[in-house]
């Protein structure tokens, strides 16, 4: 069941529709806007990431052994500085923190003073591309991941990533995490959901306000899954986004797939997952199979369900592109899908700073006038 709620948004009143049930479909799924893109964190979403042991303990092991006897950065350090705190704690000469929302750097100052790490650990309020932070890092630890892998944080992670190798590392230094891509499928969306409607967990209301509050205007944001089943995969999957932080780092890329149905059902877009490396040789954290805070997010394609048979395919092509403010990616997908039935092609943009609303039947299902 679902109910149309309103919020207010630079004076306008908008349609929200959101689940009356709570956990979703069958499933489990539940919808979100994509939030870590955004400067709405609060102790809730901190509290969701701290009590992520896959996520953590992957963090901590690379911490563990790469920060002993070496200067620390600490990007989007929270306001439990974590990693910053981690890295003294385990034998670093010392650290840098940076935080750039408000509320969560004042928090930080607090825990920096009570837990006596003044001496041990600078904290410094911005953004890291607009910062100086005095001596160079040997390591750099940034939790800035977002559920499309170069999406997350107060900036987005190539960005953020290219320009602290650039300018707060010195040569040689090491990045915390080592690789990361984004994987893509497709998918049915009402499968994802275990067959819930689509409507957003009542919970993400007020996410979804502020990030509408934040940009000064509504737009169709990225959809966030929460524990989409893997058994709603209509096809094979593959890298569309590939960010190797240690490497060849590129904020901007395209890549073509070719995915190919392996089973019977109805397409009408992708879901695309995060899978992780914190240290070069780990076995990589599969967000969408491992438990993990990292959700799934889903790209509209198609205006309606098309069906689809084994054997059939879709070319997706996958382009990063740097949006408006610089830093941030903008996400274009173009589509061929060939079926006995013949081509159909579809085309979705998703802006960081979003233009269009109610743009696709999807958005104006949860958007309703």
């Amino acid at each position: 069941m679902t109910e149309r709620l309103e919020i207010s948004v630079a004076g306008t009143k908008v349609g929200v529709r959101v689940a009356t049930r709570p956990g979703g479909g069958a499933a489990g799924a539940v919808l979100w806007p994509s939030i870590g893109e955004y400067p709405v964190y609060d102790s809730a979403l901190y509290g969701a990431l701290t009590s992520d042991e896959s996520r953590v303990e992957r963090f901590r092991a690379a911490v563990r052994a790469l920060a002993p006897g070496r200067r620390v950065l600490d990007i989007g350090t929270g306001e439990h500085l974590n990693w910053a705190r981690e890295s003294v704690s385990c034998g670093a000469s010392g650290a840098v923190a940076i935080e750039a929302m408000d509320d969560t750097f004042r928090n930080a100052s607090a825990n920096r003073l009570a837990w006596g790490l003044a001496d041990r650990v600078t904290l410094l309020h911005g953004v890291s591309t607009e910062l100086e932070i005095g001596s160079r890092a040997d390591v750099c630890v940034a939790e800035v991941i977002g559920s499309v892998a170069g999406a997350e944080g107060a900036e987005g992670a190539a960005a953020v990533l290219a320009d602290a190798r650039r300018r707060h590392l010195v040569p040689g230094g090491v990045v915390v995490p080592d690789r990361c891509v984004t994987r893509a499928a497709a998918v049915n969306l009402r499968e994802v959901l275990g067959g819930a409607p689509v409507a957003f967990a009542p919970e993400a209301v007020p996410y979804l306000e502020r990030i509408f509050d934040w940009s000064g205007a509504p737009f169709d944001v990225r959809l966030r899954i929460g524990n989409p089943a893997p058994e709603a995969l209509l096809s094979t999957e593959e890298d569309v986004e590939v960010l190797d932080f240690n490497g060849d780092l590129r904020t901007e890329q395209e890549r073509r797939v070719r995915l190919t149905v392996r089973r019977p059902g109805s397409v009408d877009g992708v879901l695309t997952w995060l899978r992780i490396s914190c240290l070069p040789d780990e076995e990589p954290l599969d967000a969408l199979r491992d438990p993990t805070s990292w959700a799934s997010v889903y790209f509209p394609l198609f205006d309606a369900e098309v069906p689809v048979e084994r054997g059939d395919t879709l070319d997706l092509t996958f382009r990063v592109r740097t949006g408006a403010d610089g830093v941030h990616p903008d996400y274009h997908l173009a589509a061929t899908l060939r079926t006995a039935a013949g081509e159909l092609t579809a085309t979705h943009s998703s802006p960081h700073r979003g233009r269009a609303f109610r743009e696709h039947p999807v958005h104006r299902t949860l958007f309703p006038e």
